[in-house]
């Protein structure tokens, strides 16, 4: 084969499956429109990606199951195992979302079967939680195991750095003689040497070095979090990852920390912190919005305002008194 020919063969395949892409797109209804010979032959593969995407976005909305679900849950338990093994985890999570609101599907996330074929996704677990008092008994409890495995995954992205960096925090008022170098103080120990500068080679040559204290070897809970955490409906999501973040800043002993959750009224979730499951469970999505009423709350956790670092997560949509917040 010439090098023509060679050019002219991977211009047209790679036109064939440019063509396929669209066609998996467009749905089976844009078929016609393709020329009948520039697509090619969708394998068995894309046959079964057609089938599962047609399930969702090429779905006739007046066509109901006799449940009047849509799907039937046995169907849906088998097309979420085909989405897992056919697509990437973000396009099944994107897959996924669009079939639970596209297709008035909510009811089929309280069946059993179908909470463990879900992947784990935030923007379902926000939605889970946020209809949490509707879920049936028979799915309680695999309801609270989609939610740990997305709690746990946040964890294990989260919980080394977090640790990482508050225990490494150094406390600039103390020194100590065990030697760190993220804890050195460059200023003392340059200033203590200066008498052993050589002109010369123009280097500093320094008998001694000096440490600042780490946090974690200091007094323990020297320092206070406040994490304050809207619970309106708009912030489902980012009330998950708040929750996750403050139970793990719960678990390091050198920080005190609370955490509190806000609608237009106020709870205090602190005594939740071991278990960021049960945290997220003490959070009720969907309420309104009353920040001022909670940061009146947080101020009176603060004892030492020099020692204490609060972060308020909202989206300050304030239905309360905007003045009084300023």
């Amino acid at each position: 084969m010439d090098k023509q020919t060679e050019a002219t063969t991977t211009q047209q395949n790679d036109t064939a499956e440019q063509l396929k892409k669209w066609r998996l797109l467009l749905g089976s209804e844009s078929e016609s429109g393709f020329p009948a010979d520039g697509m090619g032959v969708m394998s068995a593969e894309e046959l079964l990606m057609d089938q599962a995407l047609s399930q969702i976005y090429g779905w006739d909305k007046g066509s109901t199951s006799q449940n009047g679900k849509g799907m039937a849950s046995p169907i849906l338990t088998k097309w979420l195992g085909d989405l897992r093994s056919l697509f990437s985890p973000m396009q099944v999570r994107v897959i996924q979302s669009d079939a639970i609101e596209r297709m008035g599907m909510k009811e089929l996330l309280f069946e059993p079967e179908t909470l463990s074929e879900l992947a784990p996704d935030v923007s379902m677990a926000s939605l889970l939680l946020m209809m949490k008092d509707q879920i049936p008994k028979k799915a309680k409890d695999q309801a609270r195991d989609y939610i740990r495995r997305i709690v746990e995954e946040i964890n294990k992205r989260l919980a080394d750095d977090v640790r990482r960096c508050v225990s490494s925090a150094v406390n600039k008022r103390e020194h100590s003689p065990i030697p760190s170098a993220s804890a050195l103080d460059h200023k003392l120990t340059i200033r203590r040497n200066l008498k052993n500068y050589d002109r010369e080679s123009r280097s500093l040559y320094p008998e001694k070095f000096y440490f600042f204290e780490h946090a974690s070897t200091a007094k323990s809970a020297s320092r206070t979090i406040v994490l304050d955490i809207d619970q309106s409906g708009s912030m489902g999501e980012s009330a998950i990852y708040a929750s996750v973040m403050g139970c793990i800043l719960a678990s390091i002993s050198s920080v005190k920390t609370y955490v509190v959750a806000f609608d237009t009224e106020v709870t205090d979730l602190t005594e939740l912190c071991e278990d960021p499951v049960e945290l997220l469970y003490g959070i009720q999505l969907g309420g309104g919005t009353n920040i001022e009423k909670s940061v009146a709350y947080c101020s009176s956790l603060i004892a030492a305002p020099a020692k204490t670092t609060m972060f308020l997560v909202t989206d300050l949509y304030e239905n309360g008194n905007r003045a009084g917040l300023l």
